[in-house]
């Protein structure tokens, strides 16, 4: 059965199929998100929750902006780590300012080495300003070092990239870090945060906010067409700091 013809039959079905989760939203499904980036991003804290929303986009409304300071074209390049001049990075170019942002139902704050940078002063701003004005946070990676950064992980639980741990907690030290989870969730106060572990597990967290705020329907259907096993339980995370032992690669 090719893709259309089983996205078709897929969407005929989704009638029948109910979440049975109480909806946060008011009576609809969050349909506006932002997906917030900077020089030095890591590519799969965007494209993987990106395709995620792409399939998503099939079975209902969804519009993403993609934010940076500018809107000049956001490269990946690490400058300082890239010792051996390697031409693999990619580029994004964004469709608003951090100045010309939309009203957001969602806002994902990725990471990547440039998170760390000091002159991310304007975007750590936005994030401050932005989160009250939303009804969820994501954060991706060390995205949430940066969430950390703006002050809006104060008092509340988040996780984040298990080899970067030292160097990202550091950035929030009012915040209860756990180091054991694939991704978190923070709804103690409003809006809430989800946070995830390193890189991939970022999906993994993306799926489940799709289980939990659209339909478990959709989070397996768009697991099946991305043929990617997901990890259902935030507490089975492979990569998890025991004691004091922290992995590295």
């Amino acid at each position: 059965m090719g893709f259309l013809q089983s996205l078709g039959t897929y969407v005929s079905l989704l009638s029948l199929c109910s979440s049975g989760v109480a909806d946060p939203f008011n009576g609809t499904k969050p349909q506006s998100y932002g997906m917030l980036f900077f020089p030095a991003f890591d590519s799969i804290d965007v494209f993987g929750p990106l395709e995620i929303l792409q399939f998503l986009g099939y079975m209902h409304k969804i519009d993403v902006a993609f934010i940076a300071e500018t809107l000049d074209p956001v490269s990946s390049l690490p400058l300082t780590e890239n010792k051996f001049n390697s031409h693999t990075h990619t580029s994004l170019t964004p469709t608003h300012t951090i100045h010309t942002a939309p009203e957001l139902d969602v806002l994902i704050v990725v990471g990547g080495p440039g998170m760390r940078s000091n002159s991310l002063n304007a975007t750590i701003q936005f994030i401050k300003e932005k989160t009250p004005k939303v009804k969820q946070l994501i954060t991706v990676c060390t995205g949430s070092g940066l969430a950390a950064r703006s002050g809006v992980l104060d008092g509340k639980k988040a996780t984040t990239h298990k080899t970067s741990w030292p160097g990202i907690i550091k950035f929030g030290p009012n915040t209860t870090w756990l180091p054991d989870k694939r991704w978190v969730e923070d709804d103690s106060g409003s809006p809430p945060i989800w946070s995830s572990s390193g890189v991939s597990s970022g999906m993994d967290l993306m799926l489940h906010f799709v289980e939990t705020y659209y339909t478990l329907e959709n989070a397996t259907w768009i697991g099946k067409m991305m043929e990617y096993v997901r990890h259902t339980d935030p507490n089975d995370d492979p990569f998890a700091i025991n004691g004091t032992t922290l992995l590295r690669v």
